[in-house]
């Protein structure tokens, strides 16, 4: 028998509906566990590198900037910055290199191949988990339709069942399988627009890190000369 309200409607699913319903449960606690641990990683990705540059800018001096640097995990300018240092201090140990020429005996496109690995490697830890979200916003709806093309296939057995289309007959069964329809939605739509959003944000912390790795490359090249 039908009945009202929401509980009552869930309380009359069949275990097909219930199965459907539990694994969109599933994505959408998945996706919105990421997408908050996403915003904070990206916040304090944004305070850090703020953070960063100011100090670089403030003081010339590489050694103080790397001692900011080095506490700022989040960062991937600073980690630019270390990486590129880190580099130049073995290869300058290697090379016999006189101390306060960074840079010197360093070939300019093996530095810039290095920046690029090290963006790249921050892009990709920014990126992590990103992918279920895009499953997420691209496999709920099916789910969802999936659920409600069965729940439509109940309503008109018991159509038959019954011998009547009336609605007190049809209403459970479409209204079950709205249900299904309801939940792939509000899965997927937090995850989609989620999804966009930090894409959005990561190529804002790309251009970010690859502009100072220009400008630090470049300041690095002057002081060789």
């Amino acid at each position: 028998m039908f009945q009202s309200g929401p509980l009552g409607l869930l309380g009359s699913l069949g275990s097909f509906s219930i199965v459907v319903l539990l694994v969109l449960f599933l994505f959408s606690v998945i996706s919105w566990v990421i997408i908050l641990s996403k915003w904070l990683i990206f916040r304090s990705s944004d305070r850090e590198d703020k953070y960063f540059l100011a100090a670089y800018t403030r003081t010339p001096n590489n050694e103080e900037v790397r001692s900011e640097a080095q506490r700022l995990a989040d960062s991937p300018s600073a980690a630019v910055f270390l990486g590129v240092l880190d580099r130049l201090g073995s290869e300058n140990a290697d090379r016999d290199v006189v101390p306060g020429r960074a840079g010197a005996g360093m070939d300019h496109h093996y530095l810039e191949r290095m920046v690029t690995y090290i963006v790249q490697g921050q892009i990709s830890k920014l990126e992590r988990h990103l992918p279920f979200l895009a499953t997420t916003g691209n496999i709920t709806p099916f789910i969802g339709l999936l659920g409600t093309v069965i729940g439509i296939i109940d309503a008109f057995q018991e159509i038959g069942l019954q011998g009547s289309a009336s609605i007190a007959v049809v209403a459970p069964g479409i209204a079950e399988a709205l249900i299904a329809t309801a939940a792939g939605l509000f899965a997927a739509i937090p995850a989609v627009i989620a999804y966009n959003y930090y894409v959005t944000r990561i190529r804002r912390v790309a251009f970010r890190a690859e502009t100072f790795s220009v400008e630090f490359l470049n300041s690095l090249q002057a002081k060789a000369r």
